[in-house]
């Protein structure tokens, strides 16, 4: 099949709605609204928000962000409906390396590839023959719109006005409603097209027909490494950059073949980078006010007239622009009130570090990476199964504030929407709402702490040291040291460094804690020992006031993960024993703690039907306690017992208890040693 360039194709086309006529706004929102489970509803912090799944998409793709991403399509869907956005840059500001430049990367990765796929291309014109045009443009032969123009512009400007044009549309019989919103998307040909389409007019007499006879239509190239529809400008030094950079300048090739110098053609607009993604790209601004004040003042006139201009030459812009800063950065540029007006051009948006240490898992899972690890002779590389919990619980436990309220690991359960005891949700909300009272942004829930590169450079550290070498496994505890070298190096302020140090210790009780459950599951030679336990002692409590219960205390019930029929023993003594370890002694709240845990199984399966009560941290303690005091007399005596292996009985425990965490548990003979040991000390216990 032979491709059709002329103009009239791809009108047709676009009558056809096979092709399509939309600014950039319209585009991006189409891209995340106009698909299946476009989003759901998620709990985030207590408050219902949304989840937007074409930002959930690929290997490597966000995590979190709700509230950020919420706020940059309620930007981009109010600019598409002709909202005040659309005359205004969208900025995400924020510290260092908590995902500002991933999550724009990533859109403009997205875009690309919703671009490409037919029916969403992109087209633009390219005028042809013009040395049939008395030698004005010498031998240059073809010109492409600088800036990227959409056919459609270029048609409703064929005839020399916005009337002309729309009238020649409803004589190719489209349909009102097709006019109606092609023409509010109208705009005038930027200066280069118009002048040349002029002379193509006079050249013609008018003649529309002999006029098409000069115009191409062609697709936009998708390019990332080109700039083209999804570009980006990082700010450089005052002494390198200069407007050029985004406009473009005058160019000495062209005026050796253009006569007019009146020309506007002369200045070659692609040399700059928004030209080339003013056909409905994206333009990625990297840390905005770090730029020189000319720069800043170029970018405002961009966002505000939705116009490139060099000398007196205007070329209209449909771009999406996005722009990154860091906290430093835009109080320095606030401080310079003389530079206010850009700031009423942006949509402001102060995006904290990721808080919820279970999305954690997965940004740790990208710094440790996929790629299989080895040392620097060549062997394998093991990475303790507890690393990625212990570098994410402890990043995590940085980025909290301190409160009266909430304690900073009650603080980060309920961030991640589990269990924190008797403490509500409605507590952490009220903590969020009043930090977001403060003017000092970095005082904000969330805006400080370990980053993600800091995290990624103790990673580093940890995986170069003698230890993860010669053991040849990245051991979870070892993480902990490396952090607190990252505190030490690049945390100034005295403050905030004892703080972090104080997170890293409770980080190392928590750890503690988890591989207390790793110890456990090993010494039960079930993966799952923990899980099942603590799930007996909720169906208990579901079961031991229920009608169908027979004298011999089986209750029988229905499975909800694997709706297969169960049964289970009613043992008062074990329940009464978990509650003991709780602290319930008295009915009353034995009773009321039971309502609890049915009431929160009921709304918790509803939306989750493998829930597990594994983030009620006491009541596992409280299961493991009772368990290890039943089988083996309680944590101290299993610690003292894999300590102590002098006599066969205790060396045989040993054994099994390191066999089932390499065959089972996913260590290695390196990490399982090191955490027995640990598990066998007496450091870090809350």
């Amino acid at each position: 099949m032979v491709e059709n360039y002329s103009l009239e194709h791809h009108l047709d086309e676009v009558k056809k709605e096979k092709r399509r006529f939309e600014n950039v706004f319209q585009s991006v929102s189409r891209m995340i609204l106009d698909r299946p489970d476009a989003f759901e509803k998620k709990i985030v912090n207590g408050k219902t928000t949304y989840d937007f799944n074409v930002f959930r998409q690929g290997d490597k793709h966000i995590i979190g962000m709700y509230d950020e991403l919420n706020s940059f399509v309620s930007f981009v869907k109010d600019a598409a409906e002709g909202g005040s956005s659309k005359e205004m840059a969208y900025v995400l500001v924020g510290e260092p390396g908590n995902g500002k430049t991933f999550l724009v990367d990533y859109l403009s990765s997205a875009y690309r590839n919703f671009i490409s796929q037919e029916g969403n291309k992109r087209y633009t014109f390219r005028f042809q023959n013009l040395d049939k045009l008395n030698n004005k443009y010498g031998k240059i032969t073809e010109i492409e719109s600088q800036t990227f123009e959409d056919p459609m512009i270029l048609a409703l400007n064929l005839h020399g006005n916005r009337e002309a044009g729309l009238e020649a549309l409803e004589k190719q019989n489209f349909a009102n409603k097709q006019i109606e919103k092609i023409d509010k998307n109208f705009r005038p040909l930027g200066a280069c097209s118009d002048y040349i389409l002029d002379d193509i007019r006079e050249y013609c007499d008018g003649d529309v027909q002999k006029m098409l006879e000069f115009i191409k239509i062609v697709p936009i190239p998708i390019s990332e490494t080109r700039g083209t529809l999804t570009g980006k400008y990082a700010a450089r030094d005052k002494i390198t950059s200069s407007a050029k950079d985004l406009l473009g300048e005058e160019s000495v090739q062209r005026i050796l073949h253009i006569k007019d110098t009146s020309n506007p053609y002369r200045i070659d607009l692609r040399i700059g980078a928004l030209a080339r993604v003013a056909g409905g790209g994206i333009h990625f601004s990297d840390e905005l006010f770090k730029n020189k004040k000319d720069l800043v003042q170029v970018y405002l006139g961009v966002i505000q007239n939705r116009f490139i201009e060099m000398d007196g030459f205007k070329w209209p812009l449909d771009t999406l622009i996005i722009a990154t800063s860091n906290n430093n950065e835009l109080n320095r540029f606030l401080s310079e009130k003389e530079e206010a007006p850009i700031l009423d051009r942006c949509r402001m948006c102060f995006m904290p570090h990721n808080t919820n240490y279970l999305l954690q898992k997965d940004l740790t899972e990208y710094a440790i990476g996929s790629a299989d690890k080895t040392t620097f002779a060549h062997k394998p590389l093991h990475i303790d199964p507890n690393l990625n919990y212990a570098t994410s619980v402890a990043t995590i436990l940085t980025r909290l504030p301190k409160s009266d309220k909430l304690t900073s690991v009650e603080m980060m359960k309920l961030t991640a929407g589990e269990i924190a005891g008797e403490k509500s949700v409605k507590t952490l909300v009220e903590i969020i709402d009043n930090l977001k009272r403060e003017t000092d942004v970095s005082k904000r829930f969330g805006q400080v702490g370990i980053g993600h590169r800091g995290m990624s450079r103790a990673l580093q550290i940890q995986m170069e040291s003698s230890e993860t070498q010669e053991g040849e496994c990245m051991f979870a505890k070892d993480i902990f040291r490396s952090l607190e070298q990252i505190v030490y190096d690049e945390v100034s302020d005295s403050s905030s460094r004892a703080k972090y140090l104080k997170d890293l210790d409770i980080a190392k009780g928590l750890y503690r804690e988890q591989i207390s459950k790793t110890l456990f599951n090993a010494f039960m030679d079930d993966p799952l020992a923990i899980e099942k336990d603590v799930m007996n002692y909720v169906n208990m409590v579901i079961g031991i006031d229920a009608e169908n219960l027979g004298p011999d205390k089986m209750w029988r019930y229905k499975d909800p993960q694997t709706k297969e029929p169960k049964s289970i023993k009613i043992d008062e003594s074990f329940i009464k024993s978990v509650e003991g370890r709780l602290g319930l002694n008295r009915k009353e709240t034995q009773d009321s703690f039971r309502q609890t845990i049915s009431k929160i199984y009921g709304q918790k399966v509803q939306n989750d039907e493998n829930y597990n009560f594994m983030d009620n941290q006491s009541l596992v303690k409280a299961v493991v306690d009772v368990r290890l005091e039943s089988d083996i007399l309680g944590a101290a005596s299993l610690a003292g017992a894999l300590a102590n292996r002098t006599n066969e009985e205790n060396q045989k425990l040993y054994n099994k208890v390191l066999d089932v965490m390499v065959k089972k548990l996913g260590h290695c003979s390196t990490c399982a040693q090191k955490t027995i040991e640990y598990f066998c000390e007496k450091k870090d216990q809350e």
